[in-house]
């Protein structure tokens, strides 16, 4: 079974600011409800420790495109029981602004058994949108 959370904001700034700004992990506990730290090396093929509120995990990284993407895999116990696969996207548009998308890819035996819950972590990532957005047209 899969599912997928997408979520999508539009912020005014451009995405060199942005990115400056999601990825300055000592300083999420500032803005970040959501995730509260972010630890470790994020490079491509590290593992990295993020903690949530109330849970902990250690996904590898995938993708980090300077200014433009990140992208982890992290799994419950072993591969293919639950597995998500999170990711930040930014996007210039024309105008001045940056689309901000934050998703996540669920897959994995118990993606069923926690389908509900699910749907109170797409409010934790429009959370954190709107605290980004927040932070970034603020500085």
């Amino acid at each position: 079974m899969a599912k997928q959370i997408k979520t999508s904001i539009t912020i005014n700034a451009s995405k060199e600011k942005i990115w400056k700004i999601l990825t300055d992990f000592e300083n999420y506990s500032e803005w970040n409800s959501f995730i509260k730290s972010v630890t470790g090396k994020v490079k491509v093929g590290e593992q990295i420790k993020i903690k949530l509120q109330g849970m902990t995990f250690k996904p590898v990284v995938l993708i980090y495109n300077k200014n433009s993407e990140l992208k982890w895999l992290g799994k419950l116990w072993f591969k293919g029981l639950f597995d998500g696969e999170h990711k930040f996207k930014l996007t210039e548009n024309k105008n001045g602004t940056t689309t901000f998308e934050q998703s996540e890819n669920f897959t994995g035996i118990l993606v069923k058994l926690f389908s509900k819950n699910l749907e109170k972590t797409k409010k934790h990532f429009e959370q954190m949108n709107n605290e980004l957005k927040i932070r970034s047209e603020k500085l």
